[in-house]
């Protein structure tokens, strides 16, 4: 065979060991991170996920009556609850006397003690000579009324509901008057012989039997 013969030969055969080589799929060295790239809605944390759904605070939304500090006065009304008794249970309103008159037992001190120190005392009534074991609940279901002076439209008594700001208190009263300072209020507690300044802000609460007063701004 001559020398171009083997040439051509060697080319061939040079051709086809390189189309073998592209034919055979190349094996990838790259790690595939595809698995480990955390999309948005899988990376909360546990301690996010605690926080969007742990309880309210003891303080927040809370009526006036789950405070312990709260004390009954002349206006609450109770709804008390002798359980098995339907005819001793009832609502019960504290009177100008600071006592609620309940069927059986008669008269019982409320103003000045929490609604459990009355529902105890009640239990103390019935159990001498009355009831043997009697349970009762209580409840404040409308609270004594509060009342707002000074530099508003409509001065007066007004009716208590959960959650009443001062502001609330001064829009029920058809808003200040001309002369009204706005920065604060003067705040006398039910039963309290000392009005106190506040600074005015959205949140500041209003308690059953407080009286506010309104004064006017220095021009």
């Amino acid at each position: 065979m001559n020398v171009l013969g083997r040439l051509k030969i060697a080319i061939a055969a040079t051709l086809l060991l390189t189309a073998a080589a592209c034919s055979t799929p190349a094996t990838s060295t790259q790690t595939d991170t595809s698995a480990l790239i955390k999309h948005p809605a899988a990376s909360t944390t546990t301690q996010e996920v605690v926080s969007n759904n742990a309880p309210l605070s003891p303080n927040q939304n809370a009526k006036p009556t789950d405070s312990l500090g709260y004390k009954l006065g002349n206006g609450d009304t109770l709804r008390v609850t002798v359980f098995g008794e339907p005819d001793l249970s009832g609502e019960f309103q504290v009177d100008g006397t600071g006592m609620i008159s309940v069927p059986l037992i008669g008269e019982v001190e409320a103003a000045g003690n929490s609604v459990r120190q009355v529902q105890r005392a009640m239990e103390d009534r019935f159990r001498q000579g009355y009831l043997n074991n009697p349970r009762i609940s209580a409840e404040v279901i409308n609270f004594r009324p509060y009342y707002i002076l000074g530099e508003v439209n409509r001065p007066g008594e007004y009716p208590y509901s959960d959650g009443l700001t001062v502001l609330n208190a001064i829009a029920t009263a058809e808003g200040y008057t001309y002369r009204a300072n706005k920065q604060k209020i003067f705040v006398r507690a039910s039963g309290g012989m000392e009005e106190r300044e506040v600074k005015l802000t959205s949140t500041t609460p209003v308690n059953p039997g407080d009286t506010l007063r309104v004064g006017e701004r220095l021009f």
